[in-house]
């Protein structure tokens, strides 16, 4: 076994069982524990912008990445305060903020568009996207922890199924090459594995899992969901690729040794938690 996958081994066994009970207890631990991810992955956003020579105003960016999931869980329900409002006027705020900074620390000629328009995004892709998570965790009134807790897995479980299959099917089937320009090892015959598996995975997830812990999804729910959010998971796969590629790294980072970065560990999760709420949000779960 070589050193850098044991390392992953070892990493993988102590981040996901931690995730697993950082979920469970909810709250303001899981808004802090979402906040931190949030300022990593922010910090991964502007190293890949400098990469490519445009300046992020980056301590305006991590103020904003940090007060999104602890704003957004003052929201949600059971929280501090009730309704858009706060994180509304909060968010304007910021905006208008980030352009101050921007028209006193960058001339003309450092990129100010640029560079106010990669902080900004930074924030929203790396702190807005998984603040949604908050939401599937507390969305659902009368729900018990457990039950919130393996509603939450739901989609982070889809997308293990998919990139596991995508990967098997890929080397097994080979093929067309999905994006050979952005992501040359990803095959047609690979994404559509992944999305089969999430597919057959989904309804038993729900049957045997979610159901006898009350929450109810009917079999074309389920495998609606199932094809969405694998498919939007492998697009923000493809996504994350796309910057790195831009910028010519392998890896958004280290923060999670073994595993690269924030970004290269949750580039799926983007785009698939957000997606996960908006559906149940559909089927009347949320």
């Amino acid at each position: 076994m070589s050193a850098n996958l044991a390392k992953r081994i070892v990493v993988a066994g102590i981040a996901i069982p931690a995730a697993v009970g950082v979920v469970y207890l909810g709250g303001w631990v899981l808004a802090s524990a979402v906040a931190v991810l949030a300022v990593a992955g922010c910090h991964e956003v502007y190293r890949l912008a400098e990469q490519t020579g445009v300046r992020p105003l980056s301590f305006s960016g991590y103020a904003g990445a940090l007060a999104v999931p602890l704003v957004g869980f003052a929201s949600v329900r059971g929280g501090l305060v009730q309704g858009p409002v706060v994180p509304i006027v909060a968010g304007a705020a910021w905006l208008l903020l980030v352009m101050a900074v921007g028209v006193r620390r960058r001339a003309p000629t450092e990129k100010p568009l640029a560079a106010i328009a990669v902080t900004v995004f930074g924030v929203l892709y790396a702190a807005g996207l998984p603040t949604f998570l908050l939401g599937l965790r507390h969305g659902s009134a009368g729900t018990s922890r457990w039950a919130a807790t393996w509603l939450v897995l739901l989609p982070l479980a889809l997308i293990w199924i998919c990139d596991t299959l995508a990967m098997a099917g890929g080397s097994l089937i080979g093929g067309r090459k999905l994006t050979p320009v952005v992501s040359p090892n990803k095959t047609w015959s690979g994404a559509i594995a992944g999305s089969i598996g999430a597919l057959i995975v989904a309804p038993l997830y729900g049957s045997f899992i979610l159901a006898p812990l009350g929450i109810v999804l009917t079999l074309g729910q389920l495998m609606v969901f199932g094809a969405v959010v694998s498919i939007v998971g492998q697009v923000g796969d493809v996504a994350e690729s796309l910057f790195k590629r831009e910028a010519g790294v392998k890896d958004s980072g280290s923060f999670f040794p073994g595993h690269g970065g924030v970004l290269d560990r949750l580039d799926s999760l983007y785009w698939a938690i957000p997606t996960a709420v908006l559906l149940l949000m559909w089927f009347g779960t949320l």
